[in-house]
């Protein structure tokens, strides 16, 4: 209603109409519907519009023959992405649907892009795995095995990620004496790659570990892109230590995981692949230390019956020199065999030349047959001598050693044997009783006794 001056006035009547909305409380409701209806979504177009300002985000549409929707990636996500997208690509986005309210504009924040079909970065690491599978660096020929007891344990991960909190709680776990060194590195990002091939170089210049655990925890593909690097694989290829790889989860698969010296599923998992289990240790040591126990006491059980048995092989000295004594004997009267059978012989050889000599008669000859039989006489005389006196000196050698040993010795030194009157040695007193004769055989001859009184040893405290 409007008054002659054509201003509206208030009518007293209410207003029934319903509550129209700000196009700012529009915008924002249908935002975070969108929003909550679609969390995260994977769309494939061909890539239209694509502008790159200063601010470094990237903004474009994606299009197929009907439609298009428009599409932002912040430069934080963009700058992960390797390949610079262009107009006309055929491409895979995932991201957030969503609405910019300033415009009223139907958008996608986009958090990855890639090619079209298998990706890019599907791609690079097929065509990086059959070039290196070409080259023969994952023969299982080519692979090193790790120690059995590692000395020393190296790790190449972030030292700040879950990764190396995981490892050393296995560690300290399993084997708390192992001491581990950790070789720094960045596990993600554009400098990863370089990053981890220094870490593992400085772990061989190091010299002190002799096996190498190199890894992350889980993330995307393009968090774990760094292990499947060319350099990061030549790396741990040519790396001289034993190296294991730990990356992601037991689903994740990286270049570095074919090329390492043996995969594990997690860094868990890779703890305890390289270090041994104490409690193992233990059971192992107690029963070596059983095993040896018993073998020393049957070694010693051994030993002694051997000792025992040469024991009684050892014979009594006396005996060796009785012996010595007798083959002496027969040695001295083998030599005064041979010693007169030398004599009959040089006599028959005497008569044999002297009758040679009387036949052949000449006497300048026979005073020179003279002469050398003369010689060799006294040389044979001579000999026979000398050697006569050896054996002479090595008998009386022979005596005196066994005058030492002979019973005649210990009488000399004050012992007597005693007999009785039948001739029988007497060893005990009671042997003999009072009244009866015995006689006693010292060093120097023999006396007769007659015993008065007989004690037994008992009685003598003997």
């Amino acid at each position: 209603m409007y008054n002659d001056g054509s201003e509206p006035v208030r009518s007293s009547l209410q207003d029934t109409r319903p509550r129209a909305l700000s196009v700012s409380e529009l915008n924002h409701q249908a935002r975070h519907l969108l929003e909550s209806s679609f969390m995260q979504v994977w769309v494939e177009g061909e890539l239209s519009g694509f502008s790159r300002p200063s601010s470094g985000h990237w903004y474009f549409s994606l299009k197929d023959r009907k439609c298009q929707v428009r599409c932002a990636m912040f430069r934080g996500m963009n700058q992960r992405i390797r390949t610079l997208p262009k107009e006309g690509d055929q491409v895979r986005i995932r991201g957030k649907v969503t609405l910019y309210e300033n415009r009223g504009d139907f958008q996608i924040i986009v958090e990855h892009i890639e090619p079209a079909g298998l990706g890019a970065l599907q791609l690079a690491f097929e065509e990086l795995k059959r070039k290196l599978l070409a080259e023969g660096l994952f023969d299982q020929a080519r692979k090193k095995p790790l120690p059995p007891l590692p000395r020393h344990i190296g790790v190449v991960t972030s030292p700040t990620g879950a990764a190396i909190h995981d490892i050393l709680t296995v560690l300290a776990r399993r084997c708390p004496a192992i001491p581990v060194t950790l070789y720094p590195t960045a596990v993600q990002g554009k400098t990863a790659a370089a990053d981890i091939v220094r870490a593992i170089e400085s772990a061989q210049n190091h010299g002190i570990a002799d096996v190498l655990i190199i890894g992350r925890g889980g993330g995307s593909l393009e968090d774990l892109w760094c292990f499947n690097e060319e350099a990061v694989a030549r790396a741990i290829a040519e790396c001289r230590i034993p190296t294991v790889s730990a990356v992601g989860h037991e689903v994740d698969v990286t270049i570095a995981d074919f090329v390492a010296d043996l995969r594990a599923p997690t860094p868990s998992a890779a703890a305890e692949k390289v270090s041994p289990d104490q409690s193992d240790w233990l059971r192992q040591l107690r029963e070596r230390e059983s095993r040896l126990s018993n073998a020393m006491a049957l070694t010693l059980k051994r030993l002694s019956t051997q000792l025992g048995h040469l024991g009684a092989r050892l014979r009594d000295p006396r005996r060796e020199l009785q012996e010595k004594a007798q083959r002496m004997d027969e040695l001295e009267l083998r030599l005064e065999k041979a010693i007169r059978q030398r004599l009959t012989n040089v006599a028959v050889r005497n008569d044999h030349l002297g009758q040679r000599l009387f036949m052949q008669s000449p006497r300048r000859q026979l005073s020179q047959s003279h002469e050398t039989l003369g010689r060799a006489s006294e040389r044979l005389v001579s000999v026979m001598q000398q050697h006569l006196r050896q054996r002479r000196d090595s008998l009386e050698h022979l005596a005196q050693t066994l005058n030492v040993v002979s019973p005649l010795a210990t009488l000399g030194r004050g012992y007597a044997i005693v007999r009785d009157s039948q001739g029988r040695i007497i060893r005990e007193a009671p042997d003999v009783s009072p009244g009866d004769t015995i006689s006693a055989r010292v060093a120097r001859g023999e006396m007769t006794a007659k015993v008065t009184s007989v004690k037994s040893a008992d009685e003598t405290g003997l």
